[in-house]
């Protein structure tokens, strides 16, 4: 009987131990329906999941992400549109009628929470000026060549399927995370109402009623397209963005695509800025070396297990005068031996020159490492 018990005992530990080896809070990704996908850290760009995410597709809507992205570049809010009969497009509306006069503020607001087609072909056309909405639309394809955004063509404002006229998520992603950035657009997209006039118009993205940390968004459908949908959601200083392409299921996509990478990604600072992270020696100066600091901070999401290493490269000594704020090396972030960003090392102080004496300095101009690696 004590055999048997000790046999249970053992059986009992081995379990535990099992488990203690199952990582805690471990995310499974999701099943996605979309053709297309991605989810994306806006910050760094870092791509968490995705499928089919260079894939050239319609993008219906989810183009207008772009036109008031343009129209907030070449217009201020101010400016005032008159409303023309070729404006008023078929479609999802804001209901303009001919004649009318509103601000582009208020277009905007009609553009991106009712997705007005009515909308976009005034905004295009007004904000375009002598080239009117050919213009514009040369404008879009210009930022999107700017943006990196190389499986892109825009063919009109307001996401209408036509010939020439596409995208894909991953493209759409980093649209999205360049735009959040743009205190106007991200404020408009985080609007569940607005108000143009007489008018009172509510937002199509319903995440952000439904979804804790939700910030904005772009719906889109067209028969070509299908639905289509971006948006972008933060918690615990991370911000994602979820693409989706073709997806019927795109609500619960989101959802789903966004507990996934807040549960199985933290964000892990590397460097702070104004970190003190490596010596540089000085030639000729008052003092024979100088301190490096980190010019920003740098962060990235990290999975379970993951860790960045640091790789500290400064120039091998510097001539005095130095001053404060010089750039005298690099912090370079490793994941897996892969660069995935780097940090300007700049002198926390001037050194001025002396007309004296050789001076000595500390050989290799490297003489103190914070984090990481040194490599070669």
């Amino acid at each position: 009987m004590r055999a048997l018990r000790l046999s249970w005992l053992a059986w009992v530990l081995s379990a535990l131990l099992l488990l203690s080896d199952i990582p805690c809070g471990a995310a499974s990704a999701p099943d996605v329906s979309a053709e297309a996908y991605v989810l994306m850290d806006a910050d760094s760009g870092r791509v968490l999941l995705s499928r089919n995410e260079t894939s050239e597709k319609p993008i219906a809507s989810t183009t207008k992400i772009m036109t008031a992205l343009v129209a907030l570049e070449h217009c201020a809010l101010s400016d005032s549109a008159t409303v023309r009969r070729e404006h008023l497009r078929e479609g999802s509306s804001m209901y303009l009628r001919e004649g009318e006069t509103l601000t582009m503020e208020a277009l905007l607001y009609g553009l991106m929470l009712p997705s007005g087609n009515d909308a976009a072909e005034c905004i295009a056309d007004c904000c375009g000026g002598s080239g009117g909405t050919e213009r514009f639309v040369g404008w879009m394809n210009e930022k999107a060549a700017a943006l990196g955004m190389t499986h892109t063509a825009y063919a009109n404002p307001s996401g209408l399927d036509a010939a020439g006229h596409y995208s894909c998520a991953l493209d759409l992603a980093r649209l999205m995370a360049y735009a959040m950035d743009e205190p106007a657009f991200a404020r408009i997209v985080s609007s569940v109402t607005a108000t143009a006039g007489t008018r009172t118009m509510g937002n199509h993205n319903k995440l952000l009623g439904v979804f804790s940390g939700c910030i904005g968004g772009k719906t889109g459908y067209t028969g070509g397209a299908g639905r289509t949908l971006v948006t972008c959601a933060e918690r615990g200083g991370m911000r994602l963005i979820a693409v989706t392409l073709h997806d019927g299921n795109d609500w619960q996509d989101h959802t789903a695509l966004y507990e996934y990478g807040f549960n199985a990604y933290r964000r892990d600072c590397a460097v702070r800025r104004g970190e003190r992270c490596a010596l540089c020696a000085v030639r000729g100066g008052e003092a024979s070396c100088v301190e490096l600091c980190a010019e920003r901070a740098f962060s990235y999401p990290l999975a379970q297990g993951e860790s960045l290493s640091t790789h500290i490269a400064c120039v091998e000594a510097a001539n005095a005068p130095v001053r404060e704020g010089d750039v005298l090396g690099w912090a370079v972030f490793l994941l897996d031996g892969a660069e995935v960003g780097r940090v300007a090392l700049t002198t926390v102080r001037r050194i001025d020159a002396v007309s004296c004496a050789e001076q000595e300095h500390p050989a290799g101009g490297l003489r103190a490492l914070l984090r990481g690696d040194m490599g070669e």
